[in-house]
């Protein structure tokens, strides 16, 4: 909320009102833990919001694949409250590095309920410096982490600014 409410000020965009005006996207997106699920109905509302159709139809998707911020976050404390939690000590260098892998990591990772734990089970199956046996910890909470992941990268990824630089009008 910090780093999103500081881009939003900057932009002149006033967070709260964003966020009521893709309310029921983000209710869906909480349900399914998917935002696969509502890219459409974002479309929609960005173009009626006053963005570009052709801007909208290239950055959406894209924001999609390659900005997936909740699951970055996600991939990177799952993978170090592991670490914590089977007695592993990583030195500054390994936490930089599975960092690193961890973020390029997210941005194969799927829109789809429940990927974001099959992408951390695979990394660290491949990385050998934290064990996969540990992820029994985060299988149980993974459907609340999952929904919240989902709202982060949904908001995460839009972006309400007409191409002449005003707000557009959030109605």
């Amino acid at each position: 909320m910090v780093v999103l409410g500081t881009v939003a000020r900057i932009c002149r965009i006033s967070l709260f009102s964003y966020l009521r005006y893709i309310r029921e996207e983000l209710l869906i997106t909480f349900g399914t833990a998917s935002t696969e699920s509502v890219l459409p109905q974002m479309m929609k509302k960005l173009e009626r919001a006053g963005c570009e159709k052709t801007v909208v139809g290239m950055v959406l998707p894209a924001g999609y694949t390659f900005n997936p911020d909740g699951t970055a976050i996600y991939l990177t404390i799952g993978a170090l409250l592991e670490a914590q939690a089977t007695n592993i000590d990583l030195s500054w260098s390994q936490q930089l590095v599975i960092l690193g892998v961890l973020m390029l990591t997210s941005k194969g990772s799927a829109g789809v309920a429940g990927a974001g734990f099959v992408t951390l089970a695979a990394t660290l199956g491949s990385m050998h410096t934290i064990p996969v046996t540990g992820l029994v910890l985060l299988l149980g909470v993974d459907r609340f982490l999952n929904e919240a992941r989902a709202i982060t990268n949904l908001v995460g990824n839009e972006r309400l600014r007409s191409p002449n630089g005003r707000v557009p009008s959030m109605r």
